[in-house]
């Protein structure tokens, strides 16, 4: 079956070819960006049936801590793991983190692909949001390589800050204001 001539890759089943890859036929593109989140939330709907009233559930990345007493998060610097840029305290609350230098298959080659070029996204080193729920405020983490903090938070209802190191220059954010929201940043 032929694709229509607004398809660039050419026939269905083909090699796609991109600016910057191409992939041979038989290769798996993961599209899981909210996946991890939403797994997290599935495993506190889990627990909450269970009867378990205060918990974290941690994903590597993305965590949600559910009950009365604080939790203090760390946001790790992405090219000094000995390092931190801030601490956000979680109450009932959710916290995404996405990073260029996790998943990374080569220098300048990682998971976060600008849809628009094909390749992968320049500029940004790390994200973090901070949410009602983990799939949301996974979202919001990937979404802030693509759109300023404030962007994201107009864009996606219930996410309550969001963070976002440059490869250049101080770090950005926006809802820090927020009171949900309990963070401090150190540069």
């Amino acid at each position: 079956m032929e694709r229509p001539s607004r398809y660039p890759a050419g026939r269905a089943g083909s090699s796609a070819r991109l600016p910057c890859s191409s992939f041979p036929r038989g290769t798996v593109l993961d599209v899981g960006a909210v996946g991890k989140g939403r797994l997290v939330d599935i495993v506190v709907g889990v627990l909450r049936r269970a009867g378990i009233a205060s918990f974290t559930v941690d994903a590597g990345g993305d965590l949600r801590h559910v009950g009365p007493r604080p939790v203090r998060v760390g946001l790790e610097h992405p090219l000094d793991m000995t390092r931190g840029v801030g601490v956000v305290t979680l109450v009932d609350g959710a916290i995404a983190a996405s990073a260029t230098n996790r998943r990374a298959w080569a220098d300048g080659l990682h998971h976060v692909i600008d849809a628009r070029t094909g390749c992968p996204v320049q500029g940004i080193l790390a994200t973090w949001a901070i949410a009602r729920n983990t799939m949301l405020a996974d979202a919001a983490s990937t979404a802030a390589f693509f759109l300023e903090p404030q962007a994201v938070l107009e864009a996606l209802d219930g996410v309550h800050a969001v963070v976002l190191m440059p490869a250049t220059g101080p770090l950005r954010y926006a809802g820090l204001d927020d009171e949900r929201v309990e963070a401090e940043l150190y540069g």
